[in-house]
């Protein structure tokens, strides 16, 4: 009979840590800004149909990186969660922080229990009625869960696209000027590439939760998509 070979816990944490960060680092880039308007996600993407970006409930939206099949599952539990959670009880009672918090524990239980770890980064977003009412919630592959203030940079070159975004962030940005900054945020990390051209409109994907929804569509949820058009003209 052979015998396994012995690695302590600390190291097996340690080598599965590594493996989804090198996984999430892999992939491009997504923003989340909370400006006057709302919050505005952006991502680089050049796939019109596997989104990064998607609506969870009337004020809630997710953003991810890293492993499509792995995050899009977890997108989909999510979907479900809330619109049981809302049926059951009332809408009121979905909230990015109860969402935030089913995630964890379900990012957790894979890192620790599973051979695998989730190659995954998560943001949820919900909007407020001000701007002191929106809610971030990073989560990160093992479980770990942050409540961010201002912005949200996930995937890629993230540390470099964070200080450009957070040298020309300020409470007083629109929404075209939220998107304005991600980009030339995400830009350092294009040069990075060695791709000096800005980012074309067809690879961006981009998403607005519009604080004013209810009051100048009449509708409850706030999530809206913009397509190529909508991309182009708002950066002209």
């Amino acid at each position: 009979m052979t015998q396994q070979f012995y690695v302590s816990p600390e190291q097996l944490m340690k080598d599965r840590a590594d493996f989804a960060r090198k996984g999430i680092a892999r992939g491009k880039s997504v923003v989340v800004i909370s400006c006057e308007d709302g919050i505005a996600l952006v991502a680089e993407n050049p796939s019109p149909s596997l989104h990064k970006i998607g609506e969870i409930y009337d004020k809630i939206a997710f953003a991810a990186v890293g492993k499509y099949n792995e995050f899009e599952s977890l997108r989909q539990a999510g979907v479900r969660y809330a619109d049981v959670r809302g049926y059951s009880y009332d809408r009121e009672d979905v909230t990015a922080r109860g969402l935030a918090s089913v995630y964890a524990q379900s990012l957790g239980a894979v890192f620790t229990a599973e051979q695998k770890p989730f190659e995954v980064e998560l943001a949820v977003a919900e909007v407020g009625a001000t701007q002191a009412e929106d809610h971030l919630y990073r989560l990160t592959f093992d479980g770990s869960i942050a409540d961010e203030h201002s912005f949200v940079v996930m995937g890629g070159q993230a540390d470099r696209v964070a200080s450009a975004i957070d040298q020309g962030w300020r409470a007083s940005l629109g929404f075209p000027d939220a998107v304005r900054l991600a980009l030339n945020g995400l830009a350092p990390a294009a040069e990075a590439e060695e791709t000096a051209k800005p980012v074309p409109a067809r690879a961006i994907e981009v998403a607005v939760l519009d604080r004013h929804s209810e009051e100048v569509r009449g509708a409850r949820r706030a999530f809206r998509r913009l397509n190529d058009a909508d991309i182009t003209a708002l950066l002209a």
